[in-house]
């Protein structure tokens, strides 16, 4: 079995209530991390334990296997000494076939779930918590992932609930509850050379709740990779208070890295973005905002059925879009937004 189980550095502290598994035919053997000498006792050194238990798993041939975590609190200490960057809670990476089920993370130093080069993997059930105020948490980030399906998730962080970077195809989202936080951000991307395209994503029936942002696409306006971000779909997805709630920006520069702002037009093409049954409210009065590059603009793009309300009283809320060509269809609200 190809499944790698990623112990990073810094300091881990985890709530496992389930189980991770790799599915496959066959009966299912239960690998407990107990019986490997795993404790939840938020004291006890479990690095060893916790890849002793993965390992037998992973080598397990006569059946699907599935790593036991019990409730709890399982510590895992630092791996490397000259770690100088923190880490992330928990790390896939190169993993086919396979699920997290009710696990809870607590306050990582770092983003909290990360996937990378990962095929065919479930993840449902999960509680992901941090500060609002705390930077760089994200909750779930995939990169050059396919066919992953993420359902009945709770994230509140101080960064993205969910990042999805370049290279992510096939990817199915839904009954996210995100807040605080990010929201749903696709990007950053075009930044560096060799980055690869983002196709296949389905965002529905999920809130949002006291975010900065809700469904988000950003790409590098000075951007080095030419790259297709294509076939989106946001259906039946409440706001509540969010910042942001509808928001492409293709001019994202931040820290002062563009010398000139809207000097530079994105390189990646963004075409045939759904947008279905948006409603809510926004903490902004622009809450429905679409700006493409001018050099490639935004094709297909389709809002339907969009009813968003301001919650200030110094104006009525407003849209702005720019470089977009698309279609609009039933009540759109706000309306002046010509596409």
């Amino acid at each position: 079995m190809a499944s790698r189980f990623l112990i990073l550095c810094a300091t881990y502290l985890f709530f496992f209530f389930l189980a991770v598994s790799s599915e496959s035919s066959g009966e299912e053997t239960i690998f407990d991390v107990r019986n490997y000498g795993g404790r939840g006792d938020g004291q006890r050194d479990n690095a060893f334990a916790f890849a002793k238990t993965w390992n037998e798993a992973c080598q397990w041939s006569k059946g699907s296997s599935t790593v036991y975590i019990p409730p709890g609190i399982f510590f895992i200490r630092q791996k490397n000494p000259n770690c100088r960057t923190l880490a992330m809670n928990l790390g896939f990476a190169f993993v086919r076939s396979s699920k997290i089920d009710g696990l809870r993370s607590v306050n990582s130093k770092m983003g909290h779930i990360n996937f990378f080069s990962v095929q065919n993997f479930n993840v449902t059930g999960v509680t992901i918590t941090a500060p609002g105020d705390s930077p760089n948490t994200d909750g779930i980030k995939i990169g050059k992932s396919k066919d992953m399906h993420i359902y009945n998730v709770t994230i509140g962080t101080g960064d993205d609930c969910i990042a999805i970077l370049d290279g992510t195809t096939n990817l199915n989202i839904s009954d996210v509850r995100c807040g605080p936080g990010h929201g749903i951000s696709v990007g950053s991307l075009g930044r560096n050379k060799g980055e690869e395209d983002v196709e296949g994503l389905t965002v529905r029936d999920s809130v949002f709740n006291g975010t900065s942002d809700g469904l988000r696409i950003k790409t590098w306006a000075k951007s080095r990779s030419q790259i297709l971000v294509s076939n989106f779909l946001y259906d039946n997805i409440q706001m509540i208070n969010v910042g942001n709630p509808i928001i492409i920006d293709q001019q994202y520069c931040p820290h002062g890295l563009c010398d000139s702002p809207g000097k530079y037009d994105s390189l990646v093409q963004i075409k045939d973005v759904k947008y279905n049954k948006i409603w809510g409210t926004s903490t902004s009065k622009e809450a429905l905002k679409i700006e493409c590059s001018k050099t490639h603009p935004c094709q297909d793009v389709e809002l339907s059925n969009i009813d968003l309300k301001y919650v200030g009283h110094d104006g009525l809320v407003t849209a702005l879009c720019e470089n977009v060509g698309g279609s609009v269809h039933g009540k759109i609200v706000p309306g002046d937004c010509r596409i």
